[in-house]
């Protein structure tokens, strides 16, 4: 399973793991782009330590959004999170969300931050590092 910072920007870090239950203190303040889905489930994870932001895969979205509930999990703590399109990038595969992700979903502290569902994940990653 994955689980590295692939880019550093100043004290920003981005990291890629290919499931949020490999979430540690080392990735606190951290942007994260998961490829675990974006349920309950992964929201409690996310939940665990202040990340500045975590996308995950939207997983189709399915039954009452089901597959995107953690980014208004985030949402309660003021977190920035947003979900890539199952349709751009494979479940479970952070490496291959990072090349060819692009965001279908975003919670309202995303939108605030200036991102816009159709971006490139990495695009919207590197502005919130400040590149």
């Amino acid at each position: 399973m994955l689980v590295k910072e692939i880019e550093r920007h100043g004290s920003q870090r981005i990291w890629l793991m290919d499931s949020i239950a490999a979430i540690a203190p080392e990735h606190e303040g951290a942007l994260v782009l998961t490829g675990s889905h974006g349920g309950q489930s992964a929201g409690q994870y996310a939940l665990k330590f202040p990340l500045a932001a975590v996308f995950f895969n939207d997983a189709g979205i399915g039954k009452d959004q089901a597959g995107v509930v953690a980014l208004t999990m985030l949402q309660a703590r003021g977190s920035i999170a947003g979900a890539v399109s199952h349709d751009s990038g494979r479940i479970g595969d952070a490496e291959d969300m990072w090349r060819h992700g692009t965001i279908s979903r975003l919670n309202e502290a995303a939108t605030v931050a200036g991102l816009v569902a159709g971006m490139r994940v990495q695009d919207a990653l590197r502005k919130l590092a400040g590149v």
